[in-house]
């Protein structure tokens, strides 16, 4: 990827609008390296033999706000590691889309367990960071999207415009496609997949799931619609069926 295609995805103009970050200290932290310093994630135990599920969160969410499932994904038989972003909770740096992206390696590095021995779960925002991760480790043990994003160009183009990042509409989409093409991303990944999204969605519609569903070569996979609930909700609003759709995955992936 060239310089001037990075510099668009890194211009604080799309860290400014896109993503919504609170600075929040985590004292337990996992410190994760990164250049501009460490990402403060979270685990729920060391690195053993157990599977672990790691976690990218969404647009508005914490590391903080998820440590509470622990118990659950434990009972399911695997670990949890939280994965947190540039300029949120107690990370270094802003939330520059291209460095993000660069930074999920480490991300992964960190979990300290084999790459087919973890099964990566990205939520709205979160599903970006996943299907990265898929994309530069195809041996992980499996992909979960929740609420994700198919097009991440048209999610930009709802707060900027081209010329307010200096570049052109043709630029803009180069950029998008050479880092960030879902598409071709998920049609590479041939590992299992679960898709789960609400039919009401007011985010991120529900043909955000039917596109990554249908991108995806994964053997088996599935989409899974809830009639209740909204991008925000559909875990609360559907609790016992969500977890229970996570615990068939999760268990097949073992």
């Amino acid at each position: 990827m060239s310089d001037r295609l990075l510099s668009i995805l890194n211009h604080p103009l799309i860290a400014q609008r896109y993503f919504f970050p609170q600075r929040v200290p985590l004292p337990d932290a996992i410190s994760v390296p990164t250049e501009v310093g460490p990402l403060a994630c979270w685990r729920s135990a060391p690195p053993s033999d157990q599977p672990v599920l790691l976690h990218f969160h969404g647009n508005g969410e914490l590391v903080h706000h998820w440590r509470d499932i622990a118990p659950i994904v434990q009972s399911m038989g695997y670990q949890l590691f939280l994965a947190e972003y540039r300029g949120y909770g107690g990370s270094a740096g802003q939330p520059y889309l291209g460095a993000m992206l660069d930074d999920v390696p480490a991300i992964v590095e960190a979990v300290g367990v084999p790459a087919d021995r973890i099964v990566v779960f990205g939520r709205s925002v979160g599903s970006i960071f996943a299907i990265e991760a898929a994309h530069r480790f195809s041996d992980i043990a499996g992909l979960v999207l929740e609420s994700g994003i198919s097009s991440v160009l048209e999610r930009l183009a709802i707060r900027v415009e081209p010329h307010e990042l200096g570049c052109t509409r043709d630029e803009l989409e180069a950029a998008v496609r050479s880092r960030v093409d879902h598409h071709a991303k998920l049609s590479a990944y041939t590992g299992p997949l679960l898709v789960m999204h609400a039919e009401h969605d007011h985010l991120v519609g529900i043909e955000h799931a039917e596109e990554n569903y249908a991108s995806a070569a994964s053997q088996p996979k599935e989409l899974v619609r809830f009639p209740r609930g909204d991008h925000n909700s559909i875990m609360a609003a559907n609790m016992n069926e969500y977890m229970a759709n996570l615990n068939r995955f999760l268990s097949a992936c073992t």
